[in-house]
């Protein structure tokens, strides 16, 4: 769009700008990256600081209380060991009356030096950032920095030789800190005895001493911090477990007792117009399963429950037969030890509770194989049912099943669910008897369909 021949329009020359042509009045690069890097030195002095003060605060309220915090307060930072370039006062006093031949020299070196300094200590207290080559590369020129201005002005410029065992003990860690410390405490002895008339024991005192106690501290505060944090995950880890541990149960446990009162309500609806007594025997056992069921979510909730494979033998029997499902019940071997008990007795109650809802079987046979001689301890349920059509078959499929294979194979052994080769569905669980009496106690599992 044009208003006369040959003008454009402010906005279409504005549109054909290339985008990278700069804008004027526009800052130079370097002006808006010492720009950001002050805003972001700004906030990190600011986070510092608030978290410094509550600490403080709470600190304070722990005295009075006559209790100890368990706050470590906040991670060091740069902020941390910028108050030891104090140390080198005595060279810029030099500096400043003049004492110094060339000045200039004098300070752009330590211009040079500070400004390094700053740069290695401010991203000593990450991983990442103490890591990098650019951080490395700035402590190079902090020792190169260093070994000039104390060779060419020797005195008080020897200071900084501690200052550079500061910022190496800050940034280097590992095996790699002793033969980085020794080998500073040495180029610094050589240079102190080089320029004479200063102590050069103290020099290299300082030097190592500021070297391996600033690496000490640090790395302590390091692992109390990893220490700390592990312990909070461990504690959280714990809560999620118990948490879990608590849904499986009171979701299985209700899952099974609510499918055993509908099918028992519909077997006493039916039974009610032409025979009270069984419609009220039905009644009788809803009674019981609901009040079996509250001392069972009470044990849950305690932690302390722990199933009876001879007491889920015969609920699964009332439960198969209110459904109209043919129960057959085969047991061998001795008494099993309490923990395969419990697990097994859960492997019947979800197998039980699944044919009574999915299977549309008419028989269902439960066989515990636990003779002395056998080598493992075997649990089948087999029914005759449409053998998981439209269903999952795996041993994983369902809540419930999934969460039984994860706890059997905790304790050695193993489950396997799908289509039987007669028709219908088969559940077969497996415990070896060697590992029976440490197998941990049963913890509950979802229930679920397949």
């Amino acid at each position: 769009m044009t208003t006369s021949e040959g003008t454009r329009t402010t906005a279409e020359t504005g549109a054909a700008r290339p985008a990278s042509a700069p804008v004027r009045g526009g800052a130079p690069g370097w002006t808006r990256s010492i720009s950001c890097q002050w805003r972001a030195w700004r906030s990190a002095r600011a986070a510092w600081r608030s978290e410094w003060k509550h600490t403080r605060a709470e600190y304070r309220a722990t005295r009075r209380s006559g209790q100890l915090s368990d706050n470590p307060g906040p991670p060091p930072t740069g902020f941390t060991l910028l108050p030891w370039l104090l140390m080198g006062m005595g060279a810029f006093s030099n500096l400043f009356q003049g004492e110094t031949p060339n000045p200039w020299v004098g300070a752009l070196g330590l211009l040079a030096f500070n400004s390094c300094y700053v740069y290695v200590v401010f991203r000593a207290f990450h991983t990442k950032t103490r890591e990098a080559l650019s951080t490395r590369l700035a402590l190079v020129v902090m020792g190169l920095v260093t070994c000039g201005l104390a060779l060419a002005y020797g005195g008080t410029w020897l200071s900084f030789f501690p200052l550079l065992g500061l910022a190496t003990g800050a940034v280097v860690r590992g095996p790699w800190l002793g033969r980085y410390g020794l080998g500073l405490t040495a180029l610094a002895g050589v240079v102190a005895g080089l320029r004479g008339g200063w102590d050069a024991i103290g020099v290299v005192y300082g030097t190592f001493l500021s070297t391996m106690v600033t690496a000490a501290i640090l790395s302590l505060s390091e692992a109390v911090r990893q220490l700390r944090a592990a312990r909070e995950e461990l504690a959280r880890r714990a809560v999620e477990e118990e948490r879990l541990r608590f849904s499986r149960d009171l979701h299985d446990l209700l899952g099974h007792t609510l499918s055993v009162i509908v099918v028992k309500s519909e077997a006493a609806r039916r039974l009610a117009a032409r025979d009270m007594d069984a419609a009220l025997a039905q009644v009788t056992d809803i009674e019981a399963v609901g009040r079996q069921a509250l001392t069972e979510i009470r044990e849950a909730v305690t932690g302390y429950r722990e199933g009876s494979l001879a007491t889920e033998l015969d609920r699964a029997s009332s439960a198969l037969t209110a459904a109209g499902i043919e129960p057959v019940v085969r047991r061998t071997g001795p008494p099993l030890a309490p923990a395969s008990e419990a697990l097994l007795g859960w492997v019947v109650r979800e197998a039980v509770t699944n044919a009574v809802r999915h299977s549309g079987a008419r028989r269902c046979e439960i066989g515990v194989d636990g003779s002395s001689s056998a080598e493992r301890i075997r649990l089948t349920v087999t029914d005759d049912g449409n053998g998981g059509e439209g269903t999952e078959t795996s041993s994983t499929s369902g809540t419930g099943l999934k969460g039984l294979t994860e706890r059997l194979a905790r304790a050695g052994g193993s489950l396997r669910a799908g289509p039987s080769p007669r028709g219908g569905f088969t559940v077969t669980a497996e415990l070896p008897r060697e590992t029976e009496d440490s197998t941990a106690p049963a913890a509950a599992t979802a229930s679920g369909g397949r």
